[in-house]
C-alpha cells in the first residue's frame, strides 16, 4: 500500500513538474490531435482534459492507478460536449475489448508504469486498425553527459517521484510494442536540467 509520501507529495509533486508553462505548450500541439473515441493512459490530474476538441473527440476514456490524481482529474472534467468516463486502473492490464478506440493518448506516463512495453501493447490492442497513438513523453537523452546522469540518479528518482525513470528510451519502446512512427519530434525543455529535460512526441500507428 503506498505510504504518505506517495499519497499525498508525489502528486503535487507531478501535478507542478507536469504543468509548468514549456510542458503545457507541448501539451496543446499533441493532445487536439486527438478524434474519436479517445483513451488516455495516465490522466490523472486532467492536465490535457482542456485541449480536446468537442467537435473532434465523441468520447474519452481516462485511466490512472492514483486515487489522488483521479480526485484532481474529475475536478478539471471541463463542461463541454465529451463524454468523459475516469476510472481506476493500469496501463499493463487495460479494462477494454480488442479494437475499442480511434486514438490513445500519452502524455508523462511511460516513465512510470511498471511496465512501458506491456502498457503499449495493450494500447495497441484496444487501438482501431487506424487507429493512432499520440505521445508526449520525456526519457533517455540522446547526449552522453545528461545520460550519465540519468543513469546514475534513476534508482533514487523513481523512488521519489512515484516510479517515473529518467532513463527510458521513447521511440525504441514505441517501435518495440508494434507500432510504425508516422512523426516525431524531440528537444530539450527550456529552463530544466538536462537530464530532466528530454521529451519526444508525436504520432504513431499500429504497424
Amino acid at each position: 500500500m503506498p505510504g504518505f509520501w506517495d499519497r499525498h507529495v508525489v502528486p503535487r509533486i507531478i501535478a507542478c513538474g507536469c504543468c509548468q508553462p514549456a510542458v503545457m505548450e507541448r501539451r496543446a500541439k499533441i493532445v487536439p490531435r486527438a478524434s474519436g473515441a479517445v483513451l488516455e493512459l495516465g490522466c490523472g490530474g486532467g492536465a490535457n482534459f482542456r485541449y480536446y476538441e468537442p467537435g473532434r473527440v465523441s468520447s474519452l476514456s481516462g485511466i490512472d492507478p492514483s486515487p489522488e490524481l483521479l480526485e484532481r482529474a474529475n475536478a478539471a472534467v471541463p463542461a463541454n460536449a465529451i463524454d468523459f468516463r475516469i476510472m481506476s486502473g493500469v496501463g499493463e492490464v487495460l479494462p477494454f475489448v480488442d479494437e475499442s478506440f480511434d486514438t490513445v493518448v500519452t502524455t508523462f506516463t511511460l516513465c512510470s508504469v511498471d511496465d512501458p512495453s506491456q502498457t503499449l501493447g495493450e494500447a495497441r490492442r484496444v487501438l482501431k486498425p487506424d487507429g493512432r497513438l499520440l505521445f508526449l513523453e520525456h526519457g533517455l537523452s540522446p547526449d552522453p553527459s545528461p545520460r550519465r546522469w540519468q543513469y546514475r540518479l534513476d534508482p533514487m528518482w523513481k523512488r521519489l517521484m512515484g516510479n517515473c525513470h529518467l532513463s527510458r528510451p521513447v521511440l525504441p519502446t514505441i517501435r518495440g510494442a508494434g507500432f510504425s512512427i508516422v512523426g516525431s519530434d524531440s528537444g530539450y525543455m527550456e529552463r530544466v536540467p538536462r537530464f530532466a529535460g528530454w521529451m519526444e512526441w508525436g504520432e504513431a500507428r499500429p504497424a
